[in-house]
């Protein structure tokens, strides 16, 4: 599970573990913005026509550089 997850967050989870968190601290820390990070990377809402059309936990606390990797996914589409 943490290597899945360290596909996604890579950035995340080393800035973790380099800070001194255990790999259950980190996994605990990253687990949700992973699956929310990699739906939008794979492109499952890049088509919604409005914010009432996106799941419920299609949003996570993501900082500016996770932002970025998504649009530039988007514009790659």
């Amino acid at each position: 599970h943490c290597l899945s997850l360290r596909a996604v967050c890579q950035r995340e989870v080393d800035f973790d573990r380099g800070n001194g968190y255990s790999w259950k601290i980190t996994f605990l820390r990253n687990y949700w913005k992973s699956k929310v990070k990699q739906e939008w990377l794979s492109g499952k809402y890049s088509n919604i026509p409005s914010q009432n059309s996106l799941p419920e936990k299609s949003m996570y606390p993501m900082d500016v550089d996770t932002w970025g990797e998504i649009l530039e996914a988007e514009l790659e589409r």
